[in-house]
């Protein structure tokens, strides 16, 4: 093993006292696989099973915390108690392999799909539509703007979610404050136009945290953290941008978050607007929050060279696999064994079973091209 890949097995405890095996983390990437209720399905445990060896800590896929949050075909739930038990069998399957397990927790907001939720209808900090698409759906539907009490009444659904992932043996919850979701559309000056309260563009994210850590106070008896995932920029202009994601990141800090997750689909990629620098994103995060909480760096890491770099480089204290450890459920493993050269970076057409993909996930894999890197089997010669 390379020195610089040394440090992705080093262990790594908490200020709450959470210990983890190593510095490598599953990052959330939607299933589409819950069952016909948004419970976590068969498929499901199996999928997070098969990568539960050797990974430090798996986040989940995310799951809605408000029926008029639901995102996604296939998405599960933990808006209810009826999900604690199908969230405890994913708990213990996690457990059971060695990582630790975090609930990300989220709500779609303007970005929530109108066939998936109550009257079809989506809701946001304002009445502004999202533009363009985002991800598997194009939504250009208005959303009605969330009166004062109904934001509180979300807040509540996110220290309920909370509880309910404690009570199913997680190690944490994760905030989804990225990607265009409800709470980035607070944050970002595009999407929230408000004149209560809420029209400070942090407090919807400082009060979801309060919410949460009085939750964890009261019902949990070990080590649970609170982290969250954030974007740094916005494409939409007036939009979230560098300068504005540092105050962001500052007020989440003094928060006492355990950890920040950058959103990015390239460690590397660098700033578009709001501050001029040769440094990618993850390197301008990580030195402006200097070790104050810690950091995990995700984007376009395939190889554990890729991941040491990101911790080296980068200065991030974890880094986050998404569509690599899809396609290779053992890449950590390898890695550990000093086996990188043999990990899978594509996939076939035959490979569901042997990836351990959930049907849905599988199908999409399939026929969104470009999405992963999908090898075709080249036909006998006769």
């Amino acid at each position: 093993m390379k020195r610089n890949e040394q440090h992705l097995f080093q262990d790594f405890t908490f200020k709450n006292g959470l210990h983890v095996r190593n510095r490598l983390m599953m990052a959330p990437m939607t299933t589409f696989s819950a069952d016909s209720n948004d419970y976590v399905s068969q498929e499901e445990l199996d999928y997070y099973q098969e990568r539960a060896n050797g990974i430090g800590t798996i986040i989940t896929a995310c799951a809605y915390v408000s029926k008029n949050g639901k995102g996604f075909d296939g998405q599960m739930g933990i808006d209810h108690d009826g999900t604690i038990d199908g969230l405890t069998k994913l708990a213990e399957v996690i457990h059971a392999g060695g990582a630790k397990g975090i609930v990300q927790l989220y709500h779609g907001g303007r970005l929530a799909v109108p066939r998936l939720t109550p009257n079809g209808e989506t809701v946001s900090a304002s009445a502004v539509p999202p533009l363009g698409d985002r991800g598997f759906y194009s939504i250009e539907q208005v959303p009605r703007a969330l009166t004062t009490e109904e934001v509180y009444e979300i807040i509540a659904d996110f220290g309920e979610a909370t509880r309910r992932a404690i009570e199913a043996g997680f190690d944490g919850v994760e905030l989804h404050g990225a990607t265009g979701y409800l709470l980035q559309q607070f944050v970002s000056p595009h999407s929230n136009l408000r004149t209560d309260e809420f029209k400070d563009r942090h407090l919807f994210a400082l009060k979801l945290i309060e919410e949460v850590k009085q939750v964890v106070q009261k019902h949990a008896t070990k080590p649970f953290l609170i982290g969250y995932r954030f974007s740094p920029e916005e494409p939409e202009t007036p939009g979230i941008t560098m300068k504005e994601t540092f105050a962001l990141l500052d007020a989440l800090i003094q928060a006492d978050l355990d950890y920040l997750h950058i959103a990015t689909t390239n460690a590397w990629a660098k700033s578009r607007r709001g501050i001029v620098s040769e440094k990618s994103r993850t390197e301008l995060i990580a030195e402006y929050v200097d070790g104050r909480v810690p950091v995990i760096g995700v984007g376009n890491v395939h190889t554990p060279d890729d991941a040491a770099l990101v911790l080296e480089k980068g200065k991030t204290d974890f880094v986050a696999l998404g569509r690599a450890i899809v396609i290779d459920p053992h890449w950590v493993e390898k890695a550990d064994a000093d086996k990188g050269d043999t990990i899978i970076h594509h996939l076939t057409e035959n490979d569901q079973q042997n990836a351990v993909i959930p049907t849905p996930l599988w199908k999409l894999i399939l026929e969104v091209k470009g999405w992963f890197p999908v090898k075709e089997i080249e036909e006998s010669m006769y």
